[in-house]
């Protein structure tokens, strides 16, 4: 089977707690939040996942048809937890209470194929950098950082660590996405385009850096911005994912400006409700015409 995309990593049950110490529980990760915001745009992706037979039922959480959707066996099932100090959900303690088996390169299966290969990682260790080098022999990479710094203790508490192989990884890859405390992380600078520029130097052919204001893309020869225009942020767990799978499978066939409208009009209207996208695209255009007309 062909695809525009193929979203691999680990899906998870979340429990997330506001502010205001409001728990919720929704099955999540970030394959469920990708694949929603690619498939509502109307792209044919699939996943690629690992979870224990005793939580299939959180296989329920996706939104594309379930013959998109492979699942291979793991001991355990990802878990994790996200306490929220601020009504922008921007400070947040993490922790992994348990975690799903490593994905390698063997566990893609062959008769898949796809023009791209997202890496939807939630932890280091989740996949490794060489598995990247293998899976760049079938199409373009995408990397979501988070899963090469975000690091698992002992006690499932989590900590961020500076990506040790990514000089040697990141030439390998088409579409990098980071957020703004990911790329200082990587870079060691706190301005968002200066980060950029030193990512795109090591490699990386295409980064998006998200942030709680707007999503900027640079290519190595110009800088793009866009405005995330939320009216609310009840939904804002997953909006990097959405972000990104929107973007990159839109720039399969579109160019920069265009995806990143599109992509940035996509997570505004998803962070207005908690859980996966679920809409169309027309829903979508429809949001760029009341909210994002400065933009077209």
């Amino acid at each position: 089977m062909n695809y525009s995309s193929l979203i691999i990593g680990h899906i998870t049950l979340d429990t997330n707690i506001d502010h205001l110490d409001n728990e919720v529980k929704i099955p999540g990760g970030a394959v469920v939040y990708s694949s929603a915001s690619a498939y509502a745009l109307g792209h044919n992706v699939c996943v690629l996942t690992k979870i224990a037979d005793k939580d299939v039922d959180l296989l329920n959480a996706f939104t594309l048809p379930r013959e998109n959707v492979v699942v291979l066996d793991s001991k355990d099932t990802t878990f994790m937890y996200n306490k929220y100090f601020t009504a922008d959900k921007e400070r947040r303690d993490c922790k992994c209470f348990s975690r799903g088996d490593e994905i390698t390169a063997d566990d893609v299966p062959e008769e898949i194929s796809a023009e791209i290969y997202h890496f939807a990682g939630l932890i280091y260790g989740d996949f490794s950098g060489e598995m990247i080098k293998e899976i760049s022999k079938r199409g373009k990479i995408a990397v979501d950082v988070q899963g090469f710094l975000r690091h698992r203790k002992d006690d499932c508490s989590m900590f961020f660590e500076d990506w040790a192989d990514k000089k040697d990884i990141l030439p390998y890859i088409d579409f990098l996405k980071t957020d703004a405390a990911e790329a200082e992380i990587l870079t060691g600078l706190t301005d968002r385009k200066e980060a950029a520029k030193l990512l795109y130097e090591w490699g990386a052919k295409e980064i998006m850096i998200t942030h709680n204001t707007e999503v900027l893309v640079y290519d190595g020869q110009e800088f793009y911005t866009c405005p995330i225009k939320s009216r609310n942020l009840s939904g804002r767990t997953g909006r990097g994912d959405t972000t990104f799978a929107a973007y990159i499978n839109e720039r399969l066939h579109n160019d920069i400006s265009s995806s990143l409208l599109t992509a940035t009009a996509t997570v505004s209207l998803k962070m207005e409700n908690p859980g996966a996208l679920k809409a169309t695209r027309s829903d979508i255009e429809n949001y760029i015409n009341e909210f994002f007309k400065e933009q077209m």
